[in-house]
């Protein structure tokens, strides 16, 4: 079956992982597809140079590896040769949840973990290797062209110190991160974007990778302890990854974990989780440590605009941007590349481009609701003069559904598949859960 617009060129903004996973989709349907980039990048690049969260623990729900598998078969398999484990989330993660740590037992729910560096360059090399898809790299984008009718024709673009010049474009979408201009352009051409909304973390992350030895006597995959407001303001993950090595994020609330090597140890041995500390100790290789201090979420509203231009889309941190500490950022992404997919799919013959962009937009906005909620009820809660009752209440709940899922693998389970966005939140509101949580007492997990 041939391409829908096999004659026409799609043009994405930016190189990073949501921009090249959206080059694959687009690739479907497109006879060309221009990736522009501001750094200089090639096949071989890993985590993207502009991103600074790059070097730090990431996590792939459950959900967002199937779609990855699914736009890149074989994908996993790839990664678990380079020796990225793949596990089941119940058996592999030790999880100290604020009442205890989370049953030990079988869930379901398969992931893997690995760098973004490795995740990011297996998924460039095999987009950049496909005959729609050309790269310019080194090449600033300056805004948008545009029709008379207000329809997005293409971009502007140029590398540095040349001229800019005019890329056409059937199709435009801004993948270029949370340093977008989009908002600017759309501005400068009478269109008028609600203010974002903005809810402040002050999170910040300390990173490093180092060595894992191969007779590592460690029963886990991921050691982990969550952040909970107000009381658990100092947490951390360890990452089983690729190459024989961990990757280890501290991070702390209206803190900073040190970075010189007696504070980072110092600070990991300050928490309840004794397992990040006990690896960190055994390191006799290690590799540059990281800070990351910017952290707010942020939520650009595009669906609320009212004259969305036509043959333009937004995603990725384009439009909204989570507090990495919850894990939902490359799932997200991978979701909105799928969506799009599915609405160009769904397309009739002759039917065009013309309604994609403002459709898309607005059902981007209801695919992002349940992952902004999640993250920002969470953060709101630093706040001691600003929670809104929305967000006391999930807090409440939360809490005592914590109570109930250290001791109950049933309940533990759900909340497992809630998070890897393989299930609805609603399951964790089903009567048999709902009674458990409201009839819960203080009872502490294993020690």
């Amino acid at each position: 079956m041939g391409k829908k617009y096999a004659a026409g060129r799609a043009v994405v903004i930016g190189g990073s992982y949501a921009g090249l996973v959206t080059a694959r989709v687009l690739a479907e349907f497109f006879g060309e597809v221009v990736l522009v980039e501001r750094d200089a990048v090639d096949d071989d690049t890993g985590a993207h140079p502009s991103a600074p969260q790059g070097y730090h623990a990431h996590a792939m729900l459950a959900k967002g590896g199937e779609v990855l598998e699914k736009l890149f078969p074989g994908l996993r398999d790839e990664l678990s040769a380079a020796g990225a484990p793949v596990f089941d989330y119940g058996k592999g993660i030790d999880f100290l949840l604020p009442t205890g740590f989370a049953p030990r037992e079988r869930t379901g729910v398969m992931i893997q973990t690995f760098t973004r560096d490795e995740l990011e360059r297996r998924i460039r090399r095999r987009v950049l290797a496909l005959p729609e898809v050309r790269l310019l790299p080194s090449t600033r984008c300056d805004g948008l062209l545009r029709a008379a009718s207000g329809r997005v024709t293409g971009v502007r673009c140029g590398t540095q110190g040349a001229e800019p010049e005019d890329l056409t474009a059937d199709l435009v979408v801004d993948a270029s991160g949370r340093t977008s201009k989009l908002e600017a352009w759309l501005a400068a051409s009478g269109v008028t974007v609600p203010p974002k909304k903005v809810v402040k973390a002050k999170i910040t992350y300390t990173s490093m990778n180092f060595d894992r030895s191969e007779d590592d006597p460690a029963d886990f995959h991921v050691a982990y302890q969550m952040l909970s407001a107000p009381r658990v303001r100092q947490a951390g993950v360890l990452l089983a990854v690729e190459r024989n090595r961990w990757t280890c994020s501290l991070f702390a609330f209206d803190d900073e974990p040190p970075t010189d090597d007696d504070g980072y140890l110092g600070f990991a041995k300050g928490l309840k989780n004794p397992r990040l500390a006990e690896q960190i100790g055994r390191r006799t290789v290690q590799e540059t440590v990281h800070r990351y201090t910017n952290l707010d979420n942020q939520w650009r509203q595009f669906h609320a605009v009212r004259n969305w231009p036509e043959r333009l889309i937004a995603l990725g941190d384009a439009v909204c941007v989570f507090n990495p500490v919850y894990g939902q950022g490359l799932t997200v992404a991978a979701l909105e590349a799928d969506l799009l997919r599915g609405m160009l799919a769904q397309r009739g013959p002759g039917e065009g481009l013309d309604g994609l962009g403002p459709a898309y937009q607005k059902r981007l906005g209801r695919l992002l609701l349940p992952p902004w909620t999640l993250s920002t009820n969470s953060d709101l809660m630093w706040n001691p003069t600003n929670q809104p009752l929305s967000a006391r209440i999930a807090h409440w709940y939360n809490d005592r559904l914590f109570r109930v899922a250290v001791r109950d693998a049933g309940v533990w389970a759900r909340f497992v598949r809630v998070v890897n966005m393989t299930a609805s939140p609603a399951t964790l509101f089903h009567p048999s859960v709902a009674l458990k949580v409201l009839t819960a007492t203080t009872t502490r997990g294993r020690p």
